[in-house]
Order: structure tokens, then C-alpha cells, then sequence
């Protein structure tokens, strides 16, 4: 069964959207590796129809020039590439289709499909939000980086909670956070009187730390 990986720039205070703006200044080797290991490795990208835009718009001019991201260029082109719209598409980019029906259903069928072994999403905010609340995006990575942007569209906005389990995390030198995250069941109703325990906990592990006994 293929898993479902989604990666986004993202704002330290959650925006999404037009990352060319403002995420450029932060990009280096070290977030270029993290993009090209979630992106190159999918036999097939799920995207957005603006993402799929700005993709096609690039990508196959990179690899006709045959410059150093020319690799990165023919594998995208090689992939399969199935487009979210509600509008009727025409392709000219190679391996391009547009999803039929329903969009957690088809992906749910696209997920049960044998022979895949990876689908991928870059940007694509509005439908990474939806299939995250259905939870069928096995790895989340976001790339939060360190600027408060203020204004614009956010990834996640108001609307039902969708509990995650942080998988891995890694600084860059540019402070960047590359955090993964995957889908986890609700943790169910837990109050503070519930919570308060660990409080206590850790005021006695403070006493012992600083006195050397128990407090």
C-alpha cells in the first residue's frame, strides 16, 4: 500500500501561502536534500492545481535546459501526476490526469492500489487540510521557518482538531525546523486535574536535583 507524503513551507506562525515570496532567503543544501528525498523518490505527485500550475510553469524548462536541478526536473516529469480541481484541465506536461469524483474517496482508492510505492504532495495547502482530517497522509513534513509573515493563508483554519504524533525533527543552520509529523487517534478528554500529576512530578524531581534528597 503506498503511503501518502505531503511537504509545505511554512511561517512560524502557520502561512502557507505564496512561499516565493518570502522562503527563498532561507533555502540551502541542507532544505534542498529534505525536498528532493520527500519529492524525487514518489512515483506519483498528488498536487493542487495552483501548485500543479506553478510545477508545470518550471519544471520541464529546467529539465529541457539541462542545468543542475535537471535530475530533480525529468524525475517529476517522469512521474505520474494526478491534479485536484474542480474545473475541466488540459495538460501539456507528460504523465499529467486530472482526480475523478470525490477526493478523499479517490484517494482512498488510490491508496489501496497495488504496484505504487510512493505518492507525494508539495504545497497544495487546501488539500493537504482535507486529507489530513480524513487521515490519509501518513508523513507530514513542514518546514517551518523562523519569520512571523503576519498575514496571508494559513494550512490549518478553524474547524474540527486533528491530533498529530511529531516523528522526527531536525534544525537547520538557517533555523529552520524540519518537523515530521503522522496522524494519531484523538488522546480523548483530558483535564487538568488529570495533567496536574505531572506537575507534581516534576516539582519533586526539581527538590531532589537541587537538594540532593527528596524534597
Amino acid at each position: 500500500m503506498p503511503e501518502i507524503t505531503a511537504g509545505l513551507f511554512i511561517s512560524l506562525d502557520g502561512i502557507v501561502g505564496e512561499p516565493q515570496d518570502w522562503h527563498f532567503p532561507y533555502f540551502n543544501d541542507e532544505m534542498g536534500a529534505a525536498v528532493g528525498a520527500q519529492l524525487a523518490s514518489a512515483d506519483t505527485l498528488l498536487l493542487g492545481r495552483e501548485t500543479y500550475d506553478s510545477f508545470a510553469g518550471a519544471w520541464p524548462e529546467r529539465e529541457a535546459a539541462g542545468g543542475e536541478d535537471a535530475d530533480m526536473a525529468k524525475a517529476l516529469g517522469d512521474a505520474r501526476k494526478i491534479v485536484v480541481s474542480r474545473q475541466e484541465l488540459e495538460f501539456t506536461w507528460r504523465n499529467s490526469e486530472q482526480l475523478q469524483g470525490d477526493l478523499v474517496e479517490a484517494v482512498t482508492e488510490l491508496k489501496q492500489q497495488p504496484g505504487a510505492t510512493s505518492v507525494a504532495m508539495s504545497g497544495s495547502p487546501s488539500v493537504v487540510r482535507q486529507l489530513l482530517e480524513a487521515g490519509l497522509i501518513d508523513e507530514l513534513h513542514l518546514l517551518v521557518h523562523p519569520i512571523a509573515l503576519r498575514s496571508g493563508k494559513r494550512l490549518f483554519d478553524e474547524g474540527a482538531p486533528i491530533p498529530l504524533r511529531l516523528i522526527s525533527a531536525q534544525t537547520f543552520t538557517t533555523g529552520v525546523l524540519h518537523l515530521v509529523y503522522t496522524s494519531v487517534e484523538a488522546a480523548g478528554s483530558v483535564g487538568y486535574d488529570d495533567a496536574k500529576v505531572h506537575l507534581q512530578r516534576a516539582d519533586h524531581t526539581s527538590g531532589v536535583a537541587e537538594s540532593g534528597h527528596p524534597a
